[in-house]
């Protein structure tokens, strides 16, 4: 059986700065404001990053007055975390399996 892993999601995941977001919000739900503050990127910049993790669904947003809130779609995180475990699990499945050589 071969064991697919979300090549899309981890490119998301791949930039620092999207993987510094998405840890801050595994702590707290945050505005774009306080990401902008614990961070130190620029608004224009982090928004852009704050869309593309909206549109590949690890992240969802909670409108609050002027402000919209950031919050981590755990159950996204656990996917992918789940689909590592069963890579490793085969890998620990296929440690004798050898193919010969020609």
């Amino acid at each position: 059986m071969m064991t697919s892993v979300d090549t899309d999601l981890i490119r998301v995941l791949a930039d620092p700065l999207r993987l510094r977001i998405v840890t801050l919000l595994a702590e707290e739900t945050l505005c774009t404001t306080h990401l902008v503050e614990e961070t130190g990127a620029r608004q224009t910049n982090l928004s852009n990053h704050l869309r593309v993790l909206r549109e590949a669904g690890v992240v969802e947003t909670e409108p609050c007055g002027r402000f919209t809130y950031y919050r981590l779609k755990p159950d996204v995180i656990a996917s992918l975390a789940g689909q590592f475990a069963e890579l490793a699990e085969s890998a620990r499945n296929a440690a004798e399996n050898k193919r010969a050589c020609p």
